[in-house]
């Protein structure tokens, strides 16, 4: 891609998310493209569906927020505190970014792969939080795709920009510590996210 037309691209994909934090996920597309100075016809020239601008915000709004974070706890040597730090980055991040994940979710552009990457950091740091003896035993890969969803969904029910996420979090922290861990039923596999539209993380 030439320099012109990156700088394009990453102008129309962060007016995306400024406008979508504005207006709600539901805002037209010509707004985006005058918020980020181009015209219709460049925007379409990059993105040429809704989809296609949605999964470029989330990637950027991954690399600048959530990727940092995963560097950072992937070399702290305490695994709990490098997954909790992991945890607080994607849940402020979706926070913020609510009516782009609302924007993904109308769109269906949120799937499995799209979120792989980070699902992928949880499952090594939470096995390392197992080996060190800091993170319940019986925690297995399957279970954090759905503690996500668990997290995610109570954005919802607050008011755009709350932190009153961080409660839920410390919950969710206290229950994969190994003190007091009350024994779980045995896991069931996940079902594949094409039968149910993609997973909402």
């Amino acid at each position: 891609m030439r320099a012109d037309a990156a700088r394009n691209s990453g102008r129309i994909v962060r007016a995306a998310r400024e406008v979508w934090a504005e207006q709600g996920p539901d805002a037209l597309l010509e707004d985006i493209a005058r918020r980020a100075g181009v015209g219709i016809a460049t925007l379409y020239r990059h993105f040429p569906d809704k989809a296609g601008l949605v999964r470029a915000a989330l990637d950027q709004s991954f690399a600048e927020d959530i990727a940092p974070a995963i560097e950072r706890a992937l070399g702290d040597d305490d695994p709990r505190r490098g997954l909790t730090a992991v945890l607080e980055a994607a849940m402020s991040t979706a926070a913020r970014e609510l009516n782009t994940l609302a924007a993904a979710r109308n769109s269906g552009a949120i799937t499995a792969e799209a979120s792989s990457t980070f699902i992928e950091s949880l499952t090594l740091l939470a096995r390392r939080g197992q080996q060190a003896g800091l993170i319940r035993a019986d925690l297995v890969p399957d279970d954090l795709p759905r503690i996500m969803v668990m997290l995610m969904g109570v954005l919802w029910t607050m008011d755009p920009g709350s932190d009153g996420w961080r409660r839920y979090l410390a919950l969710v922290l206290d229950a994969l510590s190994p003190d007091a861990a009350s024994p779980l039923s045995a896991a069931v596999p996940l079902r594949s996210p094409r039968k149910r539209g993609g997973w909402p993380v």
